[in-house]
């Protein structure tokens, strides 16, 4: 006879591959249903977008067949419950994670937005906010260089901006507020305060994750998000090229600092290689090759991905549709395997005790 017990006792034995327990003692296991010789039970996952998914549901399959019997008909529902960090002041949104770069024109841009696209995409409800004051271009990315957020009174007798919703996702940016023509001399307070607002005072419901473009750099807004927010951590946007690695070195340096302390995720290498639409099989590593892997092995940091040098990753973005949209693209399918190893990386993170 199965028992809840003995289907515990099979699922005791499912170790998460990347939290090193197994599922019953992480509370991963709910709903069990046991009629005669068919057992139903929900898996609830750290992320709608982990990548180990299929592996963790044919684990708990081979579970059930060795430990009660392989007679026995499973069905395996899967969910997720996505993690956060304890004490998050923005209550209704569970992680933060930024996007940074040593150096500006190294596509920091283009991979913010197609990582926030492909949690949304896995089902995780997504913010983007563009604070890169200085320099602001998710607005084109997206196509919406005209939307103008509307501002809402509350109850309260405040008033909330309502964040441009596209593609599944919810957008800020300075670059909403200010004319595009014309530059704009921040200093740094000013530019600090203005991105807090996109925090504090835009009403961006439910959140899994907020992904937040920074300026390149290390500056006054990488430093106030850093104290003012708990971060979940920083994804590192590199190029294979000399000078891109020296800048990204001091751009993982202040992340580590004891004063800002803020996880990173990994890095991702953008431009890797060029591949020609003719010969879509071969790989040109114009600006080196291996350099973001050595980094992050240099820091023992995960590397999250090469991302290729092709026209049309330029062009849906100039276009208002990032290349992530595209279904079986290549370049789509990269993106989403680094959107993958970062919501991996921060349930990894959420999972570690608050002294780590």
């Amino acid at each position: 006879m199965i028992t809840k017990e003995k289907v515990l006792h099979a699922l005791s034995h499912v170790e998460e591959p990347d939290l090193k327990k197994d599922l019953v003692t992480l509370n991963m296991i709910e709903d069990i249903v046991i009629e005669g010789n068919h057992v139903t039970f929900t898996v609830i996952l750290t992320t709608p977008a982990c990548p180990l998914k299929d592996l963790i549901e044919n684990a708990c399959r081979n579970a059930i067949a060795h430990f009660i019997s392989p007679d026995v008909k499973v069905d395996v529902k899967m969910t997720s419950r996505v993690t956060t960090q304890k004490n998050q002041p923005l209550h209704n949104i569970s992680n933060i994670i930024v996007v940074a770069s040593g150096k500006g024109g190294v596509g920091k841009s283009t991979v913010s937005s197609n990582i926030a696209l492909g949690l949304a995409k896995k089902g995780a409800k997504v913010g983007l906010i563009d604070a890169d004051i200085y320099g602001p271009s998710i607005p084109i990315m997206f196509g919406v260089e005209d939307a103008k957020p509307e501002a809402i009174p509350t109850p309260e007798g405040k008033t909330r901006i309502q964040p441009i919703e596209k593609y599944g996702i919810k957008l800020l940016s300075i670059g909403f507020f200010t004319d595009p023509e014309q530059p704009i001399p921040w200093r740094g307070p000013m530019a600090s305060n203005a991105v807090k607002q996109l925090f504090n005072d835009a009403d961006w419901g439910d959140l899994d994750y907020l992904v937040v473009d920074l300026p390149p750099g290390t500056g006054d807004i990488h430093i106030t998000l850093a104290q003012t927010y708990p971060v979940a951590g920083a994804v590192i946007v590199t190029t294979p090229q000399k000078v891109a690695m020296a800048d990204t070195k001091k751009g993982i340096g202040m992340f580590m600092m004891n004063a800002i302390n803020v996880p990173i995720l990994g890095i991702v290498e953008n431009m890797s290689y060029f591949t020609p639409a003719e010969l879509p099989e071969n790989k040109y590593y114009i600006f080196g090759k291996g350099g973001g892997k050595s980094l992050a092995e240099k820091f023992d940091v995960p590397f999250l991905g090469e991302i290729p040098m092709v026209q049309s990753i330029s062009e849906a973005g100039d276009g208002g549709e990032p290349v992530i949209l595209q279904d079986n693209n290549p370049m789509s399918v990269a993106f989403m395997n680094v959107a993958e190893r970062v919501a991996q990386q921060v349930a990894i993170h959420n999972a570690k005790p608050a002294s780590v």
